[in-house]
């Protein structure tokens, strides 16, 4: 093999790693503090908090919507109607499809999954803390953001209440 043949070979594969690398890198998840007030936040934010905040303990139940059970997104869909606010039914259409926003406030939906594809949705409370619900056999709970399996999934934030 030639040198110049070694050399485009390490470059080729030198610009591979850096592209892998650059597609590990998450969204940093920020968060704006200064609404977490209860005073400072809309009357639709703190109703969705009120009701998310309502559904804790709810068993988890894949497709639920209603205190019987309740799957991430229904947990959403349930604590936005309390608000008069409606939503997509699932966590990636609920993603895709309503506004973005470049910081966290509370009553704003969290989203995390893999590549650009969200697979759960959470209500963010304020002080680094969601409401969600989690999964088979669990119930509706919260939990901390600074754990890094969230860190690590977390894909960005959406906020269509006022």
């Amino acid at each position: 093999m030639t040198s110049s043949c070694m050399l485009r070979r390490r470059v080729w594969i030198v610009t591979l790693l850096m592209l892998a690398l650059a597609g590990c890198a998450g969204r940093e998840m920020k968060v704006q503090e200064e609404a977490s007030t209860p005073s400072a936040l809309s009357i639709e934010r703190a109703m969705i908090l009120a009701s998310a905040r309502q559904a804790l303990g709810i068993p988890y139940r894949y497709g639920g919507t209603t205190s019987r059970g309740l799957d991430c997104s229904g947990l959403v869909q349930m604590a936005y109607a309390a608000a008069g606010i409606q939503v997509p039914r699932t966590a990636h259409q609920q993603f895709s499809r309503l506004p973005e926003r470049d910081t966290v406030r509370p009553g704003d939906l969290l989203f995390f999954g893999s590549g650009s594809k969200a697979t759960h949705v959470g209500i963010y409370l304020g002080e680094r803390q969601m409401i969600h619900a989690p999964g088979s056999g669990r119930q509706v709970t919260t939990t901390s953001l600074d754990l890094d399996y969230w860190q690590n999934r977390y894909l960005g934030t959406v906020g269509p209440a006022p």
